[in-house]
């Protein structure tokens, strides 16, 4: 296992404040003692900024940093390298969330378009830095750092408490794979189950298989959690730390997602609604339940979309 206690721990001191100890609810789903985790409380609305930061600081001052991003991790990579006087480049799709990618700018990141999908922005970010060696290529899911730095949400999650299951939505693996790398060495009993959205279960197969599986088409407005091909890394993670998948589906994510809006006023992004949605259509099982809702940027047409559910 490439992913270190010690790191995490250490991950739970040194990551810039202002990503840390997110505020925690507790909701009544289904006659269960579900825990809520927050974490859009932050400058980028995302727990992104952990594993960004984490990973940043092991770095030098000064580092080229390029990544490829749907959104989220862009925006994560963005703040962190101008906190740490990096220069950061981000590969993103040209369906990429257009308040995402200002954001982005806004952080000071260069942010070129690069394809149609999240994998054409990949294999553009892979194609520059195999033609610029001074750069570091950060993928989402590949480096053990960015993982760490999500398995502090892992830390404050076990804190004093005791859980029959988390359920976290799944993109890329990295906060599953560092949750619960911390909640499997500190709870063994607690069961780890993942979430990915129906019209996309590339983690689902690729644990099925035992290696990471490729899909064909993408259908789900969880931008955040569309993957077509894991990281064979972060698969091998899951393999050995991950109970259970399951799938959810785009209603039930938007149902969430109203959910939220209507007790906590957060207007969640699908995918940071994933979690949850999974435990209330009741494919879960557990009396003591914690999710986490991982992120805020959603699209124009979403948010509109949700607003309107509100107002009925």
């Amino acid at each position: 296992m490439d992913l270190d206690l010690a790191r995490i721990d250490e991950a739970a001191r040194s990551i810039d404040p202002q990503f840390l100890n997110t505020p925690q609810y507790v909701d009544e789903l289904l006659d269960r003692t579900v825990t809520v985790k927050l974490e859009t409380a932050n400058p980028i609305r995302s727990f992104k900024g952990r594993g960004a930061d984490f990973m940043l600081s092991t770095l030098e001052r000064g580092t080229q940093v390029i990544c490829a991003s749907s959104g989220n991790f862009g925006q994560a990579v963005a703040y962190a390298g101008r906190a740490r006087g990096m220069r950061v480049q981000v590969f993103v799709p040209q369906t990429i969330n257009p308040g995402k990618q200002a954001r982005m700018e806004a952080f000071g990141a260069c942010v070129t378009l690069a394809g149609a999908d999240g994998s054409a922005a990949r294999a553009a970010a892979a194609a520059y830095a195999a033609d610029h060696s001074d750069v570091v290529f950060i993928r989402d899911g590949l480096q053990p750092a960015v993982a760490e730095g999500a398995g502090t949400i892992g830390v404050e999650l076990a804190a004093g408490q005791t859980f029959d299951a988390i359920v976290l939505p799944v993109g890329d693996g990295a906060l599953i794979s560092g949750v619960a790398r911390w909640i499997k060495a500190h709870s063994p009993t607690t069961r780890i189950v993942g979430v990915n959205a129906a019209g996309a279960p590339s983690m689902l197969r690729s644990l099925e298989a035992g290696h990471a599986v490729a899909i064909d088409k993408i259908h789900t407005f969880a931008e955040g959690i569309s993957v077509r091909t894991p990281i064979e890394e972060s698969v091998q993670r899951a393999r050995k730390l991950v109970d259970e998948m399951v799938l959810v589906t785009d209603e039930a994510i938007a149902a969430a997602m109203e959910r939220v809006a209507r007790t906590l006023g957060v207007l969640l992004e699908p995918a940071g609604a994933a979690g949850l949605a999974a435990i209330a259509t009741g494919q879960v099982a557990g009396e003591r339940l914690a999710t986490v809702l991982t992120g805020a940027n959603p699209r124009p047409e979403q948010l509109r979309e949700l607003v309107t559910r509100l107002a009925h």
